[in-house]
């Protein structure tokens, strides 16, 4: 087993625990707020800036869709069961703690929604915590806030649940024949012409060597001189020896 998969059990009993705890969290405090104060009651804990208020709600987070109890029943099902199914691929951390608190919001309203009165899949969700200017809430709903906030993050960050990195595509790429320029640079190119050649080229192509220049060689369009033929010997005379004697 390599060590991709043998951190893989890990990551998933990391997001059993984190989705636990949000859910221990979630239902103690439920219990606690129904323990301490009647439907509709409130209590200022922070001013106007943070009240503890008892509410039911029927509809989704936040206390939105209400009546419609059972559509978000099966929801937060839909929402379990994927996250149930991405957790075999997860191999990164954060998106671990994010999918569980995600999965443990859910779990929490969907006790509430399964559990509690007036009727089993049509139960109300305990909320409780509110705040100026927004609809009051439970820790579920904050999980499931936290949870997909740092899922977003994970995202835009390109870091996949497997724990890889997608390439930056801000990042300007190079041009096909970029990687070839210090190659040419240093000597891919056409070789330099030596200086000699340049002047012979000047002096009408003739080659150059030691001894000789460009004024002995002769126009490539004149004809070669013939030689002159040797002076005939006068009658009667010896024939002449190649050594320069005559023959007796």
């Amino acid at each position: 087993m390599n060590g991709s998969a043998a951190r893989k059990p890990r990551r998933f009993l990391l997001l059993s625990a984190v989705a636990a705890a949000c859910l221990a969290a979630d239902y103690a405090t439920k219990e606690a707020a129904l323990a301490a104060f009647a439907p509709g009651e409130s209590m200022p804990v922070v001013g106007e800036l943070l009240k503890f208020t008892l509410v039911f709600n029927t509809g989704a987070a936040f206390s939105m869709g209400q009546g419609l109890p059972w559509l978000f029943f099966f929801i937060a099902v839909g929402v379990v069961v994927y996250i149930l199914f991405l957790a075999r691929r997860l191999g990164s951390t954060a998106w671990t703690i994010a999918l569980g608190m995600i999965l443990g919001g859910a779990l929490g309203n969907l006790v509430d929604r399964a559990f509690r009165p007036p009727a089993p899949l049509h139960g109300a969700v305990v909320d409780w915590i509110q705040v100026p200017e927004f609809p009051v809430f439970n820790i579920a709903d904050s999980c499931i806030v936290v949870g997909g906030a740092l899922a977003v993050l994970l995202a835009f960050r390109g870091i996949n649940l497997d724990g890889t990195r997608e390439p930056d595509k801000h990042v300007k790429r190079d041009k096909p024949g970029d990687a070839e320029e210090p190659g040419e640079q240093a000597g891919a190119g056409p070789a330099a012409r030596p200086q000699g050649a340049d002047r012979a080229d000047a002096g009408g192509g003739a080659a150059t060597g030691p001894g000789s220049g460009a004024d002995s060689a002769a126009p490539a369009h004149e004809d070669p001189v013939p030689p002159k033929p040797a002076p005939e010997a006068p009658e009667g005379s010896a024939p002449r020896r190649e050594d320069g004697g005559r023959s007796a």
